[in-house]
């Protein structure tokens, strides 16, 4: 039996399965046989390590992870939404194509005779569609299927709320190992939610039939058709179509490259039972400035990234075939490298409480120990402001609290300008991402602060010339956009100035200028409209069409000259803006690390750093060095730092074996007395069995860890260390 005075590593090894586990810590042995000595009074003894300190790093730790999950939660949420609804379009289209393919099956089937629905061959009224399999081919331009899998997922809810039945079938289970029963038990499992061993179509007639649903249709979702074996999909088309009246079965299915895919997947025969319609979901890259726009344009949850960073997730999600699903995981770890580095990043949660109205930050930054408001005016960017301000004022709460609401008004300005530049770009399918890098970029922004001394008529000579209209910078999205406002039509013209009157009603200046504009181009098309009604000759007519294309190109310099000013003026980056350090990371080489992934070069870390992490007083005093209390596979991986790459077993054990041993020896002696010399023989006999086997599983978790190569046949008594650069 297990007693409670034994050593934890005595228990049996059937409880230590190869699960997820923690490095437990444990208790140092001095003070073990000091508490267990009996007859012997202790003494209390003060602890001398830092509580407070680790209870304000707790409690740090405590209110970032409270953070991550509010703001993570409000990404998240946002980004369901964003594609939610860029697919709802799409989906509508699904949807009544969905209905009207039912009311056409309904249309052909006869009266429905109980006794005969579980045979296949179906019953029709007039004939015509004996054999056909309504089939919608979904192209989702995707070269990977993670993003597919939530989409058609997402389908499949906006199907079940139509009032559908609906299966969604991974092209997994279409797959040669599975074969055909393991397609319709994947398919039938959903439907009936019961787990089925013979798999038949005649079991989903009896329950179709049986429970009266004959209004209802049953859908089977396939995310990607070129993925699945193409035999076994033939297969189960060709006995879906035997059922397609008396069981109303409507198929959808996926597609990555072209309509000729399920004449490269199917057979012949499945292909004639298809009668296909097409539907097209928006490309990676409208999906991708959609989320863009909703989570770090509008700043939804006031998390911003760095030009750098920016950059980064443009190339990362290139690299990953485009997928969204990639950009998303990406920018969760960069919250989580943002949260984890800066100590006020916790503010977020403040902006995000604030936006929902749950309270004003000023009252929680009032709260903060002295410490963390002192580290907020010590940032870069805010020490780099009042050197060129020269304005001294009070470091405490309140000037934070002004200082993060400033840095919230100048991003709604670069915000809403960034906006206007976008509405301008859509007649000529620009990309919000292009747009988006090129206005975080501090340098072009201060290029631009260096070219403002020159006055407004050089301004308005450099625009009308159709020159670039910042000629030292790299911004080439920006001024294609400016130009091409010259060339927009009337029409067009004046719907870009109500988007831009809509963008800007914050700002008054900006917003009374394009109401200006707005009236202006009102007038003159009043004038054109009474020129129209006079009665004048031909050469007059002429030369009020030259008036009116004058006026027309009026309107548009000013409106080019207009966005110029927007830009130069109030378009300010997040890191050109004091204390932006809290809310913005930009540390592009810890994110790509992150990203990239180096679990073993972690552990490796973790094992020889182990003090850092666990925070207790022992090991921590120790310094790194060798402590008995230390956990026997940190004790174990720091030896064989001494030992080089190829340890003998032998020497490595007895290192191990000192290491623990020197534990308590002083009060062993102590309480060690002439008449049980004997038993402390027996008991030395068991410590050292123990010993081997804390070494021999301290040994299996390196090897599974891949720390370590096992013994080879030359050289059984060594082992090999396998070393990560730390």
């Amino acid at each position: 039996m297990y007693s409670p005075n034994e050593h934890p590593h005595t228990v049996p090894l059937a409880e230590n399965n190869l699960q997820p586990f923690f490095v437990l810590h444990k208790a140092s042995k001095s003070s073990e046989s000091t508490a267990i000595s009996p007859g012997r009074p202790t003494k209390r003894r003060l602890d001398s390590s830092p509580k407070v300190s680790l209870n304000n790093e707790n409690k740090n730790e405590n209110i970032k992870m409270e953070a991550f999950q509010c703001v993570w939660s409000k990404i998240e949420s946002k980004i369901k939404d964003v594609l939610r609804s860029i697919n709802a379009d799409v989906f509508d289209e699904i949807g009544q194509w969905v209905r009207e393919s039912f009311n056409e099956i309904c249309s052909c089937r006869g009266p429905v005779d109980p006794s005969k629905s579980s045979l296949p061959y179906p019953f029709v009224h007039n004939g015509g569609l004996v054999k056909k399999l309504f089939t919608g081919l979904v192209f989702t331009k995707n070269i990977e299927t993670v993003d597919d899998i939530l989409t058609f997922a997402e389908l499949g809810l906006n199907l079940k709320s139509r009032g559908c039945y609906v299966a969604n079938i991974s092209s997994l289970d279409f797959s040669t190992k599975n074969g055909i029963g393991g397609c319709l038990r994947a398919f039938l499992r959903q439907l009936l939610m019961v787990d089925i061993e013979a798999a038949d179509v005649s079991l989903l007639a009896s329950w179709y039939s049986d429970h009266g649903k004959y209004e209802k249709p049953v859908v089977v979702i396939i995310e990607d058709m070129e993925r699945c074996s193409g035999d076994l999909l033939s297969d189960f088309i060709n006995m879906l179509s035997e059922w397609s009246v008396k069981i109303p079965i409507i198929l959808i299915a996926g597609v990555a490259t072209s309509a000729d895919a399920p004449r490269n997947v199917l057979t012949a025969r499945a292909l004639q039972y298809l009668s296909t319609s097409i539907f097209s979901l928006k490309c990676p890259a409208e999906r991708l400035d959609a989320i863009i726009e909703a989570v770090l344009v509008k700043n939804c949850a006031g998390f911003s990234v760095g030009h750098k960073v920016a950059t980064f997730l443009r190339s990362y999600f290139l690299r990953q075939d485009g997928t969204v699903t990639s950009f998303v995981r990406a920018l969760k770890m960069a919250i989580i490298q943002q949260l984890s580095i800066e100590p006020l990043s916790f503010v977020l949660k403040l902006l995000v409480d604030e936006g929902d109205s749950k309270g004003s930050w000023y009252e929680d930054l009032a709260n903060l120990p002295e410490e963390l408001i002192k580290h907020s005016f010590e940032l870069p960017s805010y020490r780099k402001y009042s050197s060129n301000r020269n304005n001294h004022v009070e470091l405490n709460a309140m000037s934070l609290g002004h200082g993060l609401s400033e840095m919230q008004r100048l991003q709604e300005l670069w915000r809403s300008r960034l906006m206007c530049l976008y509405e301008a770009g859509r007649y000529h399918k620009v990309a919000l991402l292009d747009l988006y890098l090129e206005a975080l970029d501090p340098e072009l922004y201060n290029s631009r602060l260096s070219n403002q001394g020159c006055d407004s008529a050089k301004d308005r000579s450099l625009l009308s010339n159709n020159d670039k209209l910042f000629k030292l910078q790299r911004a080439e999205v920006t001024n294609q956009v400016i130009r091409k406002i010259r060339d927009l039509p009337a029409v067009k013209l004046s719907q870009l100035l109500k988007s831009w009157e809509r963008l800007t009603k914050g700002t008054m200046e900006v917003h009374e200028k394009i109401m200006e504009l707005q009236s202006q181009m009102v007038s003159e098309d009043v004038k054109s409209h009474k020129a129209e009604l006079t009665d004048i000759s031909k050469r007059h007519i002429n030369r009020r069409c030259l008036n009116v294309e004058k006026d027309a190109c009026t309107s548009n310099d000013k409106a080019v000259t207009l966005a110029g000013q927007m830009i130069r003026d109030t378009m300010q980056p997040i890191e050109c803006i004091p204390f932006h350090e809290l809310i913005c990371f930009k540390d592009v080489d810890n994110l790509q690390s992150a990203l990239a992934g180096d679990p073993r070069r972690r552990i490796q870390i973790d094992l020889l750093n182990f003090y850092k992490i666990l925070k207790c007083g022992c090991c921590s005093n120790s310094g790194g060095t060798l402590s008995p209390s230390m956990h026997d596979t940190s004790i174990m991986y720091t030896l064989a730092q001494e030992h080089g790459d190829l340890i003998n077993l032998h020497d490595w054990f007895q290192s191990f074996k000192a290491s623990i041993s020197s534990s308590g020896k002083k009060g062993l002696k102590k309480l060690a007395s002439p008449k049980k010399r004997k038993e402390n023989t027996s008991s030395q006999n068991n410590s050292d069995a123990l010993l081997q086997a804390r070494f021999c599983r301290a040994v299996m978790e390196l090897q599974i860890t891949g720390l370590l190569r096992m013994p080879s046949k030359r050289r059984p008594d060594c082992v090999q260390r396998v070393a990560f650069g730390v």
